[in-house]
């Protein structure tokens, strides 16, 4: 998917993956109830920060990673119709492999 946000130093673009709407016993949880997303996938990386010696420092994320970021990090944006989050690299707690 293209997105039309360019992130900037060590900005990452991220669309929040939908969270089980029931628990494990099978309640399906209203809209009210159900916490916000810490998982998603990474759509949009920048080029890195500057380091004190003036080159870039680059990103460990790359397009397409399923990441693990902290509850209440980052700025929602709306892009179209997707609700997406611009995040720190280091709000982005762990790159999460299946």
């Amino acid at each position: 998917m293209a997105v039309s946000l360019r992130p900037l130093a060590d900005r990452v673009v991220v669309e929040p993956l939908e969270e089980e709407q029931k628990t494990p016993t099978g309640v399906y949880l209203p809209d009210t109830a159900q916490e916000r997303p810490s998982r998603g996938l990474v759509l949009a990386v920048g080029p890195g920060r500057l380091g004190e010696d003036g080159k870039r420092i680059p990103l460990e994320v790359k397009e397409g990673d399923k990441v693990l970021f902290a509850k209440y990090a980052g700025t929602e944006v709306k892009v179209g119709d997707k609700e997406l989050l611009v995040l720190k690299e280091s709000d982005i707690l762990a790159i999460m492999t299946e």
